[in-house]
């Protein structure tokens, strides 16, 4: 595939898109960090922070929460990654590579697509965490539930501070990200095209409801680069209590990265 010019590594979205939370210039490799449903970039401020300093840690935030929750909702992931893959055109200067968690997955899937199809950029990997793969889908109506089925969801994967789920004030606020992004998640259904040509690790907890690891290892099908499958304990946000092994994992796949 062809190589592109160098692009300036400066944001072009007023940081709208693109949280930086720890700068590190000299980083041989950009890795996307994608939310899961409800969540927001600052999810992933710790790991920003423990990541080694060859990888700079790029959070991605979508519309309609925190700062950004006066924007009006986007609930596709095929409008997310375009997006998203708009607003990171500015940091494809050297290798990206991309995590995303659950719904975040996905749209990290989306954007890896774009940027092999539109620039000839090929992910130096994707890491797709707690999400089935886009061939292994499940017919759920989670977003169609009414707000105390949508609550008690949430509950049920640990995903959101419980405390803050009895907080009315709260739950006006992020009640309507969570539904929107559930919507995208639910109703997601991939477009016909090629494979990956990027190493793919799918990343799962063995007590996920979400996920089961024969829906994640059908990852493989959807890249022709090498595939790995890591099965962790615990449930659908075991990266938060696992992180440091997450980021073990992540950390040898990444550091020889492919020249962009």
């Amino acid at each position: 595939m062809s190589t592109p010019p160098p692009a300036t590594p400066l944001s072009t979205d007023n940081g709208l898109w693109i949280r930086r939370f720890q700068p590190r210039p000299d980083a041989t490799v950009r890795l996307v960090c994608l939310p899961h449903a409800g969540g927001s970039a600052s999810f992933y401020l710790p790991m920003a922070r423990t990541m080694p300093e060859f990888a700079d840690v790029l959070c991605v935030q979508y519309p309609g929460r925190q700062d950004r929750r006066a924007e009006p909702l986007i609930d596709s992931v095929p409008e997310l990654a375009d997006r998203v893959f708009t607003a990171l055109l500015p940091w494809a200067d050297r290798p990206l590579a991309f995590f995303g968690h659950s719904m975040g997955a996905s749209v990290a899937y989306e954007v890896a697509r774009r940027f092999e199809r539109e620039k000839g950029i090929v992910a130096a990997a994707l890491f797709a965490s707690g999400r089935r793969a886009p061939s292994a889908p499940r017919h759920e109506t989670v977003h169609l539930r009414d707000e105390r089925g949508l609550i008690e969801e949430v509950r049920s994967l640990s995903g959101t501070d419980t405390q803050l789920l009895g907080d009315e004030e709260v739950l006006r606020m992020i009640l309507p990200a969570i539904r929107a992004d559930y919507r995208a998640a639910e109703t997601y259904a991939p477009e016909p095209g090629e494979p990956l040509h990027c190493p793919l690790v799918a990343m799962i907890g063995s007590e996920d409801p979400k996920v089961t690891a024969q829906e994640a290892a059908a990852w493989a099908a959807h890249t022709e680069g090498p595939f790995t499958l890591k099965v962790f304990s615990r449930g659908h946000f075991y990266l938060v209590r696992d992180q440091a092994e997450v980021i073990r994992t992540m950390t040898d796949h990444l550091r020889t990265p492919v020249t962009p």
